[in-house]
């Protein structure tokens, strides 16, 4: 059995009607979770991003609705990033030569990701921008 058999739900599969099993289904997801963490520099950041934040949260003892917002945030950063290396794939796929639509998908979908971002960065200040002042303030002995 090739590798496309395994992981790829060909025309075959379509025809005899079989299910994708769960198991490969979730094996070519975290594949292309990591292909994303491997090959985009931005995946890189938003990982590292979020590693920080996560420390930060357990240093803080954010709230459990706070630890929703930002666990929240964060999955959609790095979702959003995947279907960016998505769309750029497939962009790159279809297209030899520059093409005015395909610089408005992969302009898009990079957008998208950048308005997760911000509003992620959002969540990170409303949470921890209280905290840290608070720190500091009270390290200052400053009332």
């Amino acid at each position: 059995m090739s590798f496309y058999d395994r992981f790829v739900r060909n025309e075959r599969h379509k025809e005899e009607r079989q299910s994708f099993p769960l198991a490969q289904a979730f094996s070519c997801a975290w594949s292309g979770v990591l292909h994303a963490l491997r090959t985009q520099r931005s995946m890189k950041i938003h990982a590292i991003c979020a590693l920080v934040v996560v420390v930060a949260g357990f240093i803080f003892q954010i709230s459990g609705t706070e630890w929703l917002a930002v666990l929240l945030a964060i999955g959609g950063v790095l979702a959003f990033e995947c279907l960016n290396t998505a769309v750029e794939a497939v962009v790159d796929l279809v297209t030899a030569t520059y093409e005015p639509l395909a610089k408005i998908a992969k302009d898009c979908a990079a957008g998208a990701v950048l308005l997760m971002a911000i509003a992620a960065a959002c969540v990170g200040l409303i949470v921890f921008v209280p905290r840290i002042v608070a720190l500091i303030t009270g390290a200052a002995g400053i009332s």
